[in-house]
């Protein structure tokens, strides 16, 4: 959420273009944009470590972040053949390390820059001429999360399931209203956009606090979770470069299933987008003790309810996370809003016992998964009333669904498409202020409590395509839609199969004469 200088801005997309610029070179020897960005953090750290003790940002007296025979030097000194084979052994040392921002960004690295000249120019040109360290400016962290945006666009690799848009992160952020004093969370964090836009609009509308007041990272106020390897020191590097972070202080990264045990440490703020993949491979037993044929499972007495769902799984996890009076905004599929079974009694369970005061319905066409249908869930943890009245009073629905249309490159989401939504919600201003308009509409919980399975799927706008010929979209546009629309009943049809796969069939009548 950086409000960048026209000067700025301009640098950024200097650096960004010089760095897709030498991203397509490397294409041609193998990479993916993915592979290319990993290969960057590695380089990107030890020239970092190199250009903080050169200022004197590092204790001279302390142990230094990483062994002389390993730095920056020790790789821009050699060239050729004898650079290469460095880099891999650089590579392989400080991947035993582990539990600091160093230990996260070198797990399991390996070199996949296989011809010597191409990682010579890396080294010398593209990132031994720049000056990565950060004074006062996100410029490079920028450049390098407009790299990450580039790389989700990257469909072979899978790699847009880490990526939340930045006008979405942004939007959400500006309606939670991060404080310096608040614990924040991101439990399936990705690249870290999350993490990041919340330090960011921290550090803008704080700016005069005194540092005692400021929110530490170094005492891990602000975290998150990742289960992929690869993914987590993306995250790790990205905070890195938006001065999140110190390179040999404790990893503000978890690489860990997030769902495999109880929070350790609480949060006031869970800013999250679940991964979208609806089947677990872990069944997670909840307190009524039911569980499923899987491989493995372990058990969360803090979990009401048993199932292989992953996003009911993750909130019901955000619900165990947050402090009392602490805060969440989630980004989930549609499933989670009108699925029976475990999903009605965790939205039961998060109308009485929370306070889900708002939900905002998303169109298609802004996550790199095809076909995905989300919303995002706003709510809060509040005790229990004595009276024994729900938490939940109202729920408001915004919808930005309906007659919205965005695709990845044609018509992008931009922060703009969101403004109406931030005006509505009325950020620091008291709910019942809140006015009704032909998106924005409010469902007392009497009413949504006593809807068929707790259903919260609700639409109330129709589309004025459906209504006014002139307003048809264009024939493409239209049959994108259709091909979204498919792809998600797929989606759902292809869970359903998977978790069929689990039944024992009976034996077709006569096969076992045939195999005699």
């Amino acid at each position: 959420m950086n409000i960048e200088h026209p000067q700025e801005a301009a640098q950024t997309d200097t650096l960004v273009r010089k760095l897709i610029n030498y991203r397509d070179v490397l294409r041609d020897n193998g990479l993916s944009t993915i592979d290319y960005v990993e290969q960057l953090s590695y380089l990107l750290f030890l020239k970092m470590v190199h250009e903080q003790a050169e200022d004197g940002l590092t204790q001279e007296e302390s142990r230094p972040v990483v062994p002389d025979e390993y730095n920056w030097n020790s790789l821009y000194t050699k060239k050729g053949a004898a650079l290469e084979e460095h880099y891999r052994t650089v590579l392989t040392e400080l991947g035993k390390e582990s539990g600091t921002t160093l230990g996260t960004i070198f797990a399991k690295a390996q070199n996949k820059i296989t011809e010597p000249a191409l990682l010579e120019k890396l080294v010398v040109d593209l990132i031994g001429k720049e000056d990565w360290t950060i004074h006062g400016t996100d410029l490079k962290g920028d450049a390098y999360e407009g790299l990450l945006a580039k790389g989700a666009e990257d469909t072979k690799t899978g790699a847009g399931q880490y990526f939340t848009p930045r006008p979405l992160i942004d939007a959400m952020v500006e309606v939670m209203q991060p404080r310096p004093e608040d614990t924040i969370m991101d439990p399936a964090c990705g690249t870290g956009g999350f993490l990041i836009a919340a330090r960011s609009y921290i550090r803008e509308r704080h700016r005069n606090l005194p540092p005692h007041l400021r929110l530490n990272t170094t005492k891990r106020r602000i975290w998150g979770t990742e289960l992929v390897p690869g993914a987590a020191r993306l995250a790790a590097m990205n905070m890195l470069l938006h001065g999140i972070g110190d390179p040999d202080g404790p990893s503000l990264i978890d690489v860990k299933d997030a769902l495999a045990e109880k929070p350790k440490q609480y949060a006031s703020l869970i800013l999250a987008n679940p991964p979208f993949g609806k089947k677990s491979s872990i069944t997670v037993i909840g307190t009524d003790g039911k569980t499923e044929a899987q491989d493995m499972s372990y058990d969360r007495e803090d979990f009401r309810v048993t199932t292989t769902n992953k996003q009911l799984n993750f909130l019901q996890h955000i619900m165990a996370s947050l402090d009392m009076n602490g805060r969440a905004a989630v980004v989930l599929p549609d499933n989670v809003l009108f699925e029976g079974g475990a999903g009605e009694k965790i939205r039961d369970r998060l109308l009485k016992e929370f306070d889900l005061h708002t939900i905002l319905r998303l169109p298609t066409g802004l996550f790199y998964a095809n076909g995905v249908k989300a919303n995002v869930l706003f709510f809060e943890k509040h005790p229990h009333q004595l009276d024994g009245k729900p938490n939940t009073s109202k729920v408001w629905i915004y919808d930005f669904r309906t007659g919205q249309h965005f695709t990845q490159k044609q018509r992008p989401l931009r922060r703009s498409d969101l403004q109406d939504f931030v005006e509505c919600y009325g950020a620091g201003k008291p709910i019942s202020a809140r006015t009704e308009t032909e998106r924005f509409k409010c469902f007392d919980f009497e009413d949504l409590i006593a809807r068929d399975k707790v259903n919260l799927d609700i639409t109330f706008m129709k589309d004025p395509s459906l209504e006014d010929a002139d307003s048809l979209l264009p024939p493409a546009q239209i049959a994108r839609e259709i091909v979204e629309d498919l792809q998600a009943a797929l989606a759902e049809f292809a869970a359903i199969a998977e978790a069929l796969d689990t039944e024992v069939l009976p034996e077709p009548a006569g096969t076992q004469e045939a195999e005699d």
